[in-house]
């Protein structure tokens, strides 16, 4: 990866209609820990019935998505989606260059 980019990671998160307040509650709680880790929250994204998040996130290293990921502030939140459905998944992603 070159150094001066950004590594880009986009989640996609399926929930269901009874879990959609506890996931929007985790979300609040876990998305401003993005800065202490060099994360930035690019684009986040909700389809008009609410079970479908994307989100589209940066970080200026891998070490900064990874520290992320291990926050222990955030895996203590995890706890919150218990007995919820839910389905993640993470795609690691490049910009795409047309010339």
């Amino acid at each position: 990866m070159n150094e001066s980019k950004r590594l880009t990671i986009v989640m996609f998160a399926d929930v269901s209609a009874a879990g959609i307040a506890t996931f929007q509650n985790y979300e609040s709680r876990v998305l401003p820990l993005l800065a202490r880790h060099d994360g930035l929250l690019e684009r986040r994204l909700r389809s008009t019935d609410a079970q479908t998040e994307v989100h589209v996130v940066s970080f200026g290293s891998r070490a900064g998505y990874e520290s992320y990921m291990a926050d222990p502030e955030r895996t203590a939140q995890r706890g919150a989606l218990d007995g919820i459905e839910l389905r993640q998944r993470i795609v690691e992603v490049d910009d795409v260059s047309d010339a």
